[in-house]
């Protein structure tokens, strides 16, 4: 019987590495101040906590990790102003850059977890399994979610385009995955 070659922790790690730019637009989306910043924060954690990250697709568990890392982030700013000065959580336009007006008018009409559901799916690549893991809820659940969510998107883009120059192509694609 032969040995069998365990990955080191270094080698797992390079495999949640691959992750930060991915974490950083996540984060960036979320209105973190820092973006790189909470990628990073988000890796440190990923190291300390390695045993706890799911070998095979650890990119939910950093969403994850990330989300809590933005909402701490803006708790504490909060916390430092008064009521009076906090400002909605903000909505970055998504990547990539140049994403057609009245989808991105779309988009910010829509509520948090409308918003979410669409951006974890078209712009993080998450399919709705991975998606329903990053947010902690049944894949069925998030999948009804989407559905919901696209409904509401495309309402809101053909209420925008139909008020818009003739011109505008939408994007619907995103929508429909």
């Amino acid at each position: 019987m032969g040995n069998v070659m365990r990955p080191t922790d270094e080698d797992r790690f390079d495999g949640v590495f691959v992750h930060l730019d991915a974490i950083a637009r996540y984060a960036r989306r979320r209105g973190a101040r820092d973006p790189d910043d909470v990628a990073a924060e988000c890796m440190t954690i990923a190291w300390r906590r390695l045993d706890d990250l799911p070998a095979d697709d650890p990119l939910p568990w950093l969403l994850v990790c990330a989300r809590r890392i933005v909402l701490s982030q803006r708790r504490n700013e909060q916390g430092r102003v008064s009521l009076d000065d906090v400002a909605e959580p903000r909505f970055e336009a998504p990547e990539p850059v140049g994403l057609d007006a009245a989808l991105t008018e779309a988009l910010a009409s829509l509520s948090d977890i409308d918003r979410e559901a669409l951006l974890l799916v078209a712009w993080d690549d998450l399919t709705p399994a991975q998606a329903a893991k990053a947010l902690g809820i049944n894949p069925v659940a998030f999948r009804l979610r989407l559905h919901r969510a696209r409904r509401r998107c495309t309402s809101a883009l053909d209420f925008r385009v139909s008020h818009r120059a003739p011109d505008i192509c939408s994007d619907s694609e995103v929508l429909h995955g």
